[in-house]
């Protein structure tokens, strides 16, 4: 799809991006404008919490933001000084299960500064449906978390998916997911997105799959896999599931590593982190 004249695009620097490139996340921040609080699947680690400022895990936020609230925020995140050189949207739930309140949010935000990186997190599940518009907004990097390839793996991790008007449960849930999911990332490697694949190591349910998840990833197109220790929490199916040690993690980036290139300085971000990583993250709100 050709772009349009005031979304340059292909002129970015896209090595700025400080998940992406570990030495770009040294000196360059960013910021994840939470705006998207629904969700489309429910995972069996995840409690999604919109007024949360104690813990530091994806699917939590201090506030949910309009579109206007966030394009306003990067404005003054950007007048304050800080080294901002990507804006994404990661929750608290998925971008896609919000499409109108991220895709407004990501317009305002590349009219307004069109030198930014422009990110997104998804589980995949509605990303086809809407690709065209996020190519053509001038998004850089998509981020998906892909958690099994084969649906009795992934009905072990995801309680229901929710999609075209049907809550689906068990082996149906699992079989839509991981289709989907290998659909939309044939689909982005096929435009000029970078793609990250997310996979949350959950310790006897996928931990002995993270190598094969990797080399489908591949396959498939994507550019880089981070593998994400499950952080257990209180009230989840999976709460009494210890999180993985760093040695365990260790050997299982060695074994994706031989298909992607690793991710090894994820901070796992909040939904309305702000800074460099590693710089704790509570968001600028």
């Amino acid at each position: 799809m050709e772009r349009t004249a005031h979304m340059p695009v292909a002129a970015q620097d896209k090595s700025r991006h400080p998940c992406f490139r570990p030495e770009a996340s040294r000196t360059w921040a960013r910021i994840h404008l939470p705006v998207a609080p629904r969700c489309n699947v429910q995972c069996n680690f995840c409690d999604r919490k919109f007024s949360c400022v104690s813990e530091n895990r994806p699917g939590v936020s201090a506030s949910v933001l309009s579109p206007s609230e966030a394009a306003s925020l990067v404005d003054r995140v950007l007048a304050e000084g800080t080294p901002l050189s990507v804006v994404g949207i990661a929750g608290p739930g998925d971008a896609f299960a919000n499409p109108e309140a991220a895709l407004e949010t990501l317009r305002l935000v590349r009219a307004a500064h069109p030198e930014l990186l422009l990110c997104l997190s998804t589980n995949g599940l509605e990303l086809l449906e809407w690709i065209d518009e996020i190519d053509e907004i001038g998004v850089t990097h998509v981020t998906m978390t892909v958690n099994a390839i084969d649906p009795e793996t992934a009905s072990r991790i995801y309680s229901r998916v929710r999609t075209d008007g049907r809550t689906w449960r068990g082996l149906d849930a699992g079989r839509i997911l991981v289709e989907r999911q290998a659909a939309a990332l044939a689909e982005l490697s096929r435009r000029p997105f970078l793609v990250k694949v997310n996979t949350v190591v959950v310790p006897g349910v996928n931990d002995d799959q993270i190598g094969e998840i990797a080399r489908r990833a591949a396959e498939l197109g994507a550019d880089l896999h981070n593998c994400m220790p499950m952080i257990p929490v209180a009230g989840t199916p999976f709460a009494g599931i210890r999180e993985p040690d760093p040695r365990r993690i260790g050997e299982l980036r060695a074994l994706a590593g031989r298909h992607l290139p690793q991710m090894n300085h994820c901070s796992r971000c909040r939904a309305d982190a702000c800074g460099l990583l590693g710089e704790g993250g509570n968001g600028c709100s």
